[in-house]
């Protein structure tokens, strides 16, 4: 029984199509595990501010955006959140949303709230009425296929390609009996009787369901939102065609496949769920609102979030530690990640003549590269650019080629002998032949002494070569966004990171977000060897950046889950600088101690500094690192405004002088790029930790990886997204507090103004707090936070009454 009557609304087709459109960019996009990457899961309603966007996911997910009222009730009696943060949160929302006092408030601290619960679909009504797990066994069954069909390599027998994700699912549907076997009469019938695209799948289930035009976009991102990671992981195909310039339908072809196990329901249940389907419909129809629940809840997230920028602005507003009077001993650039403050505070802490610089950790290249023996093609660079320039490691030299030739033909054999081990014929007789090889493997790998090699390719170099003028816009470019003009140091190291661990399929979200999921060694050797060319330091100085001589600039690699630091001295051999590399060396092994040790008081069972290496090579490990657990604040400002301050590893630092920024083109590409990119790390750990059943990847001991894209829970269903739950507890509490990334910019008020105008997107995240945003006076001091609006409170002493202004473009 279909729902179509004569009564039912007509669908607009322009509309229903527009609907499907919205509700797949509602959807956040999940990076491949290869290359995997923080992403925003509230990308699609980052216009919108919290409660309005909790009121549209508690009806598409039955998720909450914000903590149980308890954790916010806990910290107020411990004094975290205090009175005044309340009551500040409280001015600062909107009126229509907020209790008439203070009092009101903190009764309202002290009451539960029910769990959220979504609207049901045709396939949770049916289960109701059936008592078969209908949602259940299509999530079983859309994994099963969809496992197969974005296969990228692991699979032994990959599907056939060259058709649209509708096309190949139902080439398997009409002959899955599966869904008969359950009760679901003719459902292989109907699939095959189903319309040639996913356009039409829409449009001509959309009127049989009897919705209305004003039901489609909500209903449709319930769909998707119910396939988990399958529907973000077809989103991220839309982003990357349309990073190219091109288009994807993945999206509405899934919502189509879903659609059709809607209506076969329906067809089949029709006269036990009408009723109930007839309200939910009517329900997905009316406008969305916030409730005076959901304007209370973001209150109290705003209090917390206040609470910690209190305690980072008194952090702040001490005195400076005194600049350094002569040249630098050793200058070290380091990607901004917070994992790096750590490190560069105990570097800087052996020698008053260390300095050290924070920049995005792609170092300003944005490159397609080829590793050594290898044909694929890794973008190093953050997923919101698409390269512009491609490399590859190794020179085009004879004994190179042989090399790289051998190495190939390692690599296929080392493959080859990999499906040998696994193929259906040979695995069994494989265990029972050649297992007694393995103990050595086995005994070193459960003993922990099995180490990951460092990456080690042959310099990289820029292929096809760039002109001169290229290479010197990029290498002036680059020194400017840094704000290293001058006062360079005879060495200087550019470290970019990643991680070495055991037995991870998540390894790559602890390598460098801003080379998009890979390790950064890469781009800072290319960016030491362009620094390092005679040619382009010539044409430097001619533009006023005056390199010494004596400098020499040298790629790194900082591994973040063992503090360790690899200098790639063999990309520019210098016997001149030997000291200085030695001394280097001690200083690095040395802040590599203390970083560790203070790292180890924070990961359970481990004891002191020796336990973070012995970590790394645990094959059991699900802690190996905390990676960004923790990140709370971005700045951009000189190194003097933090330098000497315990920011406990939460604070992104990226080197930003104002005063050298001519037009104030650095600090629109921070606002742009690393900015964003912070945020969606941010917002992620946040993500993962209120709404862990949608956002969070679950527990790490029941993963399975699967297509070699992500990860699933036990042998099957949806594709997990986010971050594992032991990335963020610890066994007994939450080690990241989820709080929304203050944004700290040293810049006059009018450019950052200037600049969100230019940026609509970008002032959206501060308009709506999904991200807040200070202005620091030319004391390093938190003086001004923005009001959303192109507004600007001052951050006043407390017997000061805060004051607003306006801030003209």
């Amino acid at each position: 029984m279909l729902m179509t009557t004569p009564h039912s609304p007509p669908i607009d087709v322009e509309a229903a199509l527009a609907a499907a459109e919205r509700a797949a960019r509602a959807i956040p996009p999940l990076w491949p595990l290869a290359s995997s990457v923080a992403v925003n899961p509230f990308l699609g309603q980052a216009g919108e501010p919290l409660a309005a966007a909790a009121a549209r996911l508690r009806r598409v997910a039955g998720i909450a955006l914000t903590m149980p009222r308890a954790w916010y009730a806990e910290r107020f009696r411990s004094g975290t959140i205090t009175d005044a943060d309340l009551e500040a949160a409280l001015d600062a929302a909107p009126e229509a949303q907020r209790p008439e006092t203070l009092a009101a408030l903190k009764q309202a601290l002290r009451s539960a709230v029910p769990a959220p619960i979504a609207l049901p679909t045709v396939a949770a009504l049916a289960a109701e009425a059936s008592g078969v797990d209908w949602p259940g066994l299509i999530d079983e069954r859309l994994g099963h296929w969809a496992a197969g069909y974005f296969d990228q390599g692991q699979a032994l027998w990959a599907m056939p390609q060259g058709r649209s994700a509708y096309g190949a699912w139902r080439a398997i549907a009409i002959h899955d009996l599966t869904p008969e076997i359950a009760g679901l009469k003719g459902f292989a019938a109907t699939v095959a009787e189903a319309p040639a695209t996913a356009g039409e799948v829409v449009l001509r289930t959309a009127g049989h369901l009897g919705l209305s035009n004003a039901a489609l976009e909500s209903y449709f991102h319930r769909l998707l939102t119910s396939m988990g990671g399958w529907a973000q992981i077809a989103r991220y195909r839309l982003w990357q065609a349309e990073l190219g310039g091109g288009a994807d339908s993945t999206v509405t072809d899934l919502l189509a496949i879903r659609l059709i196990w809607e209506e076969a329901l329906l067809g089949q249940y029709g006269s036990l769920v009408a009723s109930p389907w007839q309200e939910a419909a009517a329900a997905f129809a009316q406008p969305i609102a916030p409730t005076a629940g959901d304007g209370i809840d973001a209150i109290l997230q705003e209090a917390a979030e206040r609470a910690a920028q209190r305690r980072l602005g008194a952090m702040l507003a001490g005195p400076p530690p005194a600049s350094l009077a002569e040249r630098p001993a050793l200058q070290m650039a380091f990607c901004i990640d917070v994992r790096s403050e750590v490190f560069r505070r105990a570097l800087e802490s052996l020698a008053p003549g260390i300095q050290t610089l924070g920049f995005a950790g792609f170092f300003g290249l944005g490159i397609a590269h080829r590793r050594f023996a290898s044909d694929v093609i890794e973008t190093r660079l953050p997923v919101l650019l698409r390269p512009g320039i491609t490399t590859c490691s190794g020179e085009a030299r004879p004994e190179v080629e042989e090399a790289d030739q051998a190495a190939r033909i390692g690599a296929r054999a080392r493959r080859a002998w990999g499906r040998f081990k696994l193929a259906a014929i040979s695995s069994f007789a494989f265990v029972e032949a050649t297992g007694p090889i393995y103990i050595g493997k086995l005994l070193r790998d459960g003993l922990r002494l099995a180490r990951n090699p460092v990456p080690n390719d042959p310099a990289p170099r820029f292929d096809p070569a760039l002109e001169l003028a290229t290479r010197l816009d990029m290498a002036a470019s680059v020194l400017k966004a840094m704000s290293l003009t001058d006062g360079f140091a005879r060495l200087v190291l550019l470290a970019g990171h990643g991680a070495n661990v055991l037995n991870n399929p998540h390894t790559s979200a602890l390598h460098c977000g801003a080379c998009g999921g890979y390790s950064g060694e890469v781009n800072a050797r290319l960016l030491a060897g362009l620094l390092n060319d005679r040619e382009v330091r010539e044409g430097l100085s001619a533009r006023g950046i005056a390199i010494p001589a004596d400098t020499l600039f040298l790629g790194a690699l900082h591994d973040t889950t063992t503090d360790e630091v690899t200098i790639y001295e063999g990309d520019h051999l210098s016997p001149s600088h030997r000291e200085d590399l030695e001394r280097a060396t001690g200083w690095l092994a040395a802040a590599g101690v203390l970083a560790r040790g203070e790292r180890s008081m924070r990961l359970p069972q481990a004891s002191d500094a020796r336990d973070i290496p012995r970590r790394a090579r645990d094959w059991a490990q699900v802690r190996p690192e905390w990676a960004l657990a923790g990140c709370q604040a971005f700045v951009a400002a000189p190194r003097r405004r933090t330098a000497g301050r315990d920011l406990e590893g939460r604070a992104f630092l990226h080197d930003y002088d104002w005063q050298r920024d001519e037009g104030f083109s650095v600090l629109e590409l921070i606002l742009t790029a690393p900015v964003v990119v912070a945020s969606w790390i941010s917002l992620q750990y946040y993500g993962s930790i209120v709404a862990p059943d949608l956002f969070g990847a679950g527990n790490k001991l029941l993963h399975n990886v699967t297509g070699g894209i992500g990860v699933v829970e036990g042998n099957g269903g949806l594709l997990r997204a986010g971050l594992p739950w032991q990335s963020v507890h610890d066994g007994e509490k939450l080690v990241h507090e989820p709080l929304r990334l203050a944004v700290l910019i040293e810049a006059p008020r009018e450019a950052i103004v200037t600049i969100l105008e230019r940026h609509p997107d970008v002032r959206a995240l501060f308009d709506n707090t999904w991200l807040h945003l200070f202005a620091l006076d030319d004391q390093g001091r938190m003086a001004w936070r923005y009001g959303g609006g192109l507004r600007w409170t001052s951050v006043a002493p407390a017997d000061v009454e805060p004051r607003t202004v306006a801030t003209a473009a």
